[in-house]
């Protein structure tokens, strides 16, 4: 029975959801009120429907029902309790489910949120989100549906999740990845609404900036969480592969990040609106041609979960239509989007629109690497596989301009600057920069790398103009202190997301160049060594888990005789699904990771064993919740929870009228 009450609710979801994106429409054509104020009730309805199908999915998995055929396939009466409720979206038709749900939740965000905007345009915006979920309720109902049952021929016991989700990964990686890839769908609702109205000024982009703000707050710390759960689950000692699914979810990263710096332009300076619009675009087609590549099953991945010909079909034809629709529209009316502000070559603008190329042209080379194997497939040109040697050929340089560029934020003021100023403020920067890449890998590794050097000085670089834009700012204040802390939150944000990118890139250039690997054969009694660290294989012994029984290993380690930690990494074995899996054993540090995984029994009670040094890996993951953080501080400046004064006097002004400085 509450399997049917869920599948009942979303056939209600699919009514509300269709009155919601055509009623409105009617009420902006003809101007009527009553009709528009449709929209947010129905936004209501459907969150609250969707909200009772979850539930009811989670019931079903909660009570191991079974009957349910979903249920069935992903869960096991002896999965422990927290793995039963994450198995919701650990599969296909949940995890579809859970982005349903997430995009209502933003729906309704929006609906909540826009009380100070003119009715025309949050019905606009409302209806265009509508349609959206009206292609996955159709993708729900037709080709995933989670409420499937088994009846009469049910299996007793259940199939067991995949023991690579059996993590908690699961339980945190997905929601807040799919809060992320979903969170464009406002930017992208709002960008069709001004397409459709055509008009577009500093209030629009100052009103859309938040919410792209925390939809890229949400990726960023996704695809960290995801990068995490890589490197200590699947016992490879990596950070990212390059894989066609990290990359799904990285490209539409990218285009966010140029929507951030673009609409920043749009909403200071009243330039870039068509590269806004575009951008706002891209970043949600991005998040569909994610989901695409995910649920499609034409990508081999160990994060892919369908292999279905009719759901691709169907993801296929929606995206196209989502994409190919909203291009169309973008043709058509991005002529009317005219910047009338005039700027020189050494200005903010210039730096801007040098930014939003570099990050467009990583997009593209980033996409290139991920279809060009599918497109060689369908053209039977033979299988062709791109893997890292590709995209850190091209992608690396690129990073490396956009750090250089980053540098010259805090010294470039809007419209102009003096060149010759310029060059004479960044020269000792570069010199000193330059200078401290070289000694510093030299001192500490003693050893020359070139890419090393560079990142290093890239990112001393930005590091001295922050510091340098910070000191410019205090200078001529009687109460330094009292004067930082009545700096804007746009301001300690911004900072704080970009010194995040130092970190990252720190974390990523450090750990990928001064990595160490050894995989060595270990007895009980026998050691390995590597960097300065000796681990001892003390003694093995059987351990039983709730559904999988493992042999774990006892591992000392010791740092120049001295004792540092235990270490006790396994080789389990799931009951269920006969899955041998890898359980690495981690000793973290802020400068270093001592990372150790059981490879395949041996003769005797010898073992295969793999050992990382890993340095500064953990700065990674440190720069993207920095890079995170910093953005939800932007979001608590004023002039983001206060962008429209009033609902009267938007609608007499206009929201998009007119143009602005």
């Amino acid at each position: 029975m509450i399997p049917e009450l869920g599948h009942f609710a979303l056939i209600l979801a699919l009514l509300f959801t269709l009155i919601q994106a055509t009623i409105p429409l009617i009420g902006v054509a003809e101007g009527r009120l009553d009709l528009m104020v449709v929209a947010k009730s129905c936004a209501w309805v459907q969150w609250l429907l969707f909200v009772i199908a979850f539930a009811c999915l989670v019931y079903a998995f909660v009570n191991n029902d079974f009957t349910v055929a979903y249920v069935a396939k992903h869960s096991n009466s002896l999965l422990p309790l927290q793995y039963k409720i994450s198995a919701v979206w650990g599969g296909h038709e949940g995890s579809i489910l859970l982005w349903a749900l997430i995009l209502s939740s933003w729906t309704v965000a929006v609906a909540i949120f826009s009380q100070r905007l003119p009715a025309t345009m949050v019905a606009s915006v409302l209806t265009v989100m509508a349609w959206i979920s009206l292609g996955f309720l159709l993708f729900i109902l037709f080709t995933s549906n989670p409420f499937e049952r088994l009846l009469p021929n049910f299996p007793i016991d259940g199939q067991d999740l995949n023991p690579l989700l059996q993590d908690f990964g699961l339980i945190v990686h997905p929601p807040i990845l799919y809060m992320g890839y979903v969170g464009f769908s406002v930017v992208f609702a709002f960008a069709i609404a001004a397409l459709l109205e055509g008009r577009l000024d500093s209030a629009w982009a100052r009103w859309c900036r938040p919410w792209t703000l925390v939809a890229w707050c949400f990726l960023t710390l996704g695809i960290s969480l995801g990068s995490w759960w890589a490197y200590y689950e699947l016992g490879w000692g990596g950070w990212w592969f390059w894989d066609p699914v990290e990359n799904a979810s990285f490209m539409p990263w990218l285009a966010g990040t140029a929507l951030l710096h673009s609409l920043a332009a749009t909403e200071k300076r009243g330039v870039f609106k068509s590269w806004t619009l575009l951008l706002a675009i891209s970043a949600f087609s991005f998040s569909l041609l994610g989901t695409f590549l995910v649920r499609s099953g034409v990508l081999t991945s160990v994060h892919a979960f369908a292999n279905d010909p009719e759901r691709g079909s169907f993801i296929l034809i929606f995206l196209s239509l989502v994409v190919g629709g909203s291009l169309t529209l973008f043709a058509i009316r991005a002529g009317q989007f005219k910047s009338f502000s005039q700027y020189d070559l050494a200005s903010k603008e210039m730096l801007l629109l040098g930014n939003n190329l570099l990050l467009s042209v990583a997009t593209a080379v980033v996409m290139l690497g991920t279809l060009f194997p599918l497109f060689a497939d369908i053209f039977h040109w033979g299988k062709i596989s791109v893997g890292p040697p590709y995209f850190n050929a091209l992608f690396i340089p690129l990073v490396l301009g956009l750090l250089f560029l980053l540098g010259f934020v805090p010294l470039m003021r809007w419209r102009q600057n003096d060149l010759s100023l310029l060059v004479k403020q960044a020269l000792p920067s570069l010199i000193a920069s330059l200078i401290i890449a070289v000694l510093l890998p030299w001192w500490l590794a003693e050893q020359l790398n070139i890419w090393v050097v560079l990142a290093l000085f890239m990112v001393f670089w930005v590091l001295s103009r922050l510091v340098f834009d910070l000191k410019q700012k205090l200078q001529h204040k009687r109460h330094p202190w009292q004067a930082m802390l009545n700096m804007t939150p746009s301001y300690w944000g911004m900072s704080l997301a970009h010194f995040g990118v130092l970190v990252l890139v720190v974390g990523a250039a450090l750990t990928s160049v001064y990595s160490i690997e050894k995989d060595v054969r270990l007895d009980i009694g026998g050691s390995v060594s590597i960097a300065d660290y000796e681990f001892r294989l003390i003694q093995l012994k059987d351990i039983q888990g709730s559904n999988y029984t493992a042999v774990q290993a006892d591992i000392e380690v010791y740092q120049q005789q001295r004792f540092v930690t235990k270490l006790f990494p396994e080789k389990r074995l799931y009951s269920v699904q006969k899955m041998p899996m890898t359980e690495a054993a981690i000793d973290p540090g802020l400068t270093r990771d001592l990372y150790i995984s059981l490879g395949e029994p041996l003769d005797g009670n010898s073992w295969a064993v793999r050992v990382y040094y890993k340095p500064f890996v953990r700065w990674l993951w440190l720069g993207g919740v920095l890079m995170a953080f910093g953005g939800l501080i932007v979001i608590r400046d004023r002039r983001y929870r206060f962008a429209i004064k009033s609902t009267k006097s938007s609608q007499s002004d206009g929201l998009f009228a007119g143009e602005t400085s």
